[in-house]
Formats: C-alpha cells, sequence, structure tokens
C-alpha cells in the first residue's frame, strides 16, 4: 500500500503544472502508469504538447493536453508557446497544424493515419471551376491536403462552415471536398449557388436511414444527434445536426437523458465523460474511422523519442495554405 501511495505521488508530481487528468494515472494499470510516466518525462524533456482529436482511442485523449475537434485545434495551435507539437490525429491534422506553425516541429505518432476524403478533390478541376464562374470561392473544407488548401480560397470546418459561407461575397461556391457537408450548407443558404465535389467521409456516408431507424425504435425517447458529414436523409433524421464540438455542447445543455450519435465512435469517450447519468447509442457499428484508431500511446513515445514522422511541407504550399486558414479563422470569430 506504502508503495502503491509512492507510486501515485510521483505521477502527481509529473502532472503538476501539466493537462493531464489525474485519475487518469490513479486508475490505470502498471503498465499503463509506465507509458503515461514516460510520455509525461519525454514531453517536458522536449518542450512538447500534445493534441488530439476527439475521435482518437481513449487513452489518447486522457493524457493529451488540448482534445478537440479540427477548428478548435486549428486555433489553439497558433496560441502555443511549446515548440514541439505531436498532432493525434489523421496526417491532415498535423499538416494544418504545421502550415499554421511552419517555425515549430510538428510530429504524427502514425504517418499512415491519412484520411481517404483529404484526397478526393482534384486541382485540375478547381481550376476548370475558376475559369467558368468568375465569382466563384473555392471553400475548402479543413479535412484535406496542405495542397487543396493551397488552390483554395478559405478553409472551413464543420463548426465554422456555414457561419463563413454567410459572410462570403460571392455568389457561387465551390466546396470541396465533403459533398455532403457542402450539400448541409447549401441547405442552409439558399440564395448561393452550389458547385458540389464528388468526396465524402466514408464514416459518416456508411450510415443509413435505416440505421438510425432501427436504433430509434429501440429507444424512442432519444434525441437524433448527427454530424454533417452524413447523407442529406440522416441530417434531415436530426434533431440537432452539428459539429463534434456542438454536439457535446448540445447533449450537454439538453434535458433529455438518451441520444442516438450519428458520428465516428470516439466521442462517445467525451460525451460518457461529462454527462455520466446520460445515455448514447450509436446507429452503426461502422461509425469508426480504423485511422484515428492507429494513434496509440506507444507510438507517442516512439515519436517523441525519436522526432520521426515530422511534418515537411513544401514553402510554397505553407504560404498559399496558411492564407486559406488564416482567413477562416478572421472569418470564424
Amino acid at each position: 500500500m506504502i508503495n502503491f501511495l509512492k507510486d501515485i505521488f510521483t505521477y502527481v508530481i509529473l502532472i503538476f503544472n501539466d493537462k493531464t487528468i489525474v485519475k487518469t494515472v490513479v486508475n490505470a494499470g502498471g503498465e499503463m502508469k509506465d507509458k503515461i510516466k514516460k510520455i509525461l518525462e519525454l514531453k517536458k524533456e522536449k518542450g512538447a504538447a500534445i493534441l488530439a482529436h476527439y475521435y482518437v482511442n481513449d487513452e489518447v485523449q486522457e493524457i493529451a493536453d488540448y482534445v478537440g475537434d479540427s477548428y478548435y485545434l486549428s486555433e489553439i495551435a497558433q496560441k502555443l508557446d511549446e515548440k514541439v507539437i505531436v498532432m493525434c490525429g489523421v496526417f491532415f491534422m498535423g499538416e494544418s497544424v504545421k502550415i499554421l506553425n511552419p517555425e515549430k516541429t510538428v510530429l504524427v505518432p502514425d504517418e499512415n493515419a491519412d484520411c481517404p476524403m483529404a484526397h478526393m478533390a482534384d486541382i485540375d478541376k478547381v481550376k476548370e471551376v475558376r475559369e467558368k464562374y468568375e465569382d466563384v470561392a473555392v471553400v475548402c473544407y479543413v479535412n484535406s491536403t496542405a495542397e487543396l488548401k493551397a488552390a483554395s480560397d478559405i478553409c472551413v470546418t464543420s463548426a465554422n462552415a456555414l457561419k463563413i459561407v454567410k459572410k462570403l461575397p460571392n455568389k457561387n461556391i465551390y466546396f470541396i471536398p465533403d459533398e455532403h457537408l457542402g450539400r448541409y450548407v447549401a441547405s442552409q443558404t439558399p440564395k448561393k449557388n452550389f458547385i458540389f465535389n464528388n468526396g465524402c467521409c466514408y464514416v459518416h456516408a456508411a450510415v443509413t436511414k435505416e440505421d438510425v431507424e432501427k436504433i430509434k425504435e429501440k429507444h424512442p425517447n432519444a434525441e437524433i444527434l448527427v454530424h454533417p458529414e452524413c447523407r442529406k436523409e440522416i441530417a434531415d433524421m436530426g434533431d440537432y445536426v452539428g459539429s463534434t464540438s456542438g454536439i457535446l455542447k448540445y447533449a450537454e445543455k439538453s434535458q433529455k437523458e438518451e441520444f442516438i450519435i450519428c458520428t465516428e465512435v470516439g466521442i462517445m469517450y467525451e460525451l460518457k465523460k461529462n454527462n455520466p447519468n446520460k445515455k448514447f447509442y450509436s446507429p452503426a457499428k461502422e461509425m469508426i474511422c480504423s485511422n484515428m484508431k492507429k494513434i496509440d500511446l506507444d507510438k507517442i513515445i516512439k515519436v517523441l523519442e525519436t522526432n520521426e514522422s515530422q511534418v515537411h511541407l513544401d514553402s510554397k504550399f505553407i504560404e498559399s495554405a496558411n492564407k486559406s486558414l488564416e482567413k477562416m479563422l478572421e472569418l470564424a470569430k
């Protein structure tokens, strides 16, 4: 018992002035404690901050300094004093952090954790659309490659896309790469003329109306909360449609006790942590992003130890893509 208390005291000292939650250490098993201790030591040694998306594994969210959606992580990345940033998510997120912080070392725990949708738009098609529509604004979902961001006028996230598009003076909007988010924003801005791209998130697009109806039959009192990357027929069923951060806020404020969550299952960790007396259900087993789940504690330790898997970008992409991201941050205020 004395040795156990000494261990806990040691870990609490390590995480003093650190944003890691104490209960993680207290509740962790022996091997997990060793990994957490190692990460905390390496963070201090390297002067690093760990950022994590809501869709990564629970234990990664728990040890991260900052957890959020794409918009929050883009915003917070610019405010950090740390010179090394470990971005726990898919690769485009590391690119976004690097674009906004070119002078910093940006590490990704797994370079193969990629987002297929990030590549689902074509630079040549962007050029074609610009030639066809004189006043077009190329609006790029942040879930995209640095190359696509560099070819766009402005970036958006699911949290701010509607707000930003409403502010744009352009009538014509070419929305890339996600068709479903684009169609949702278009439905809310009828005075704009949208040109859609044939791209999607395979996780969100996999959910069917039948999936949602089936889980709703089992839980008739549950509210349906939908991420706008889902298909239109799913969004139309939603009591609320919004980003991951929006879903979290809605669930916390709602008087309801049951919710059907139409987005990647990683968000369940934060939902249950913040609302221990509420119940949350996923409409489909397929709502798992295998790429997000590639990030684990061992890979975080390795990338901090070796400094491998750094994000390197061509300076021309950084300069052009930075403009589209900075414009997003400006108009999202």
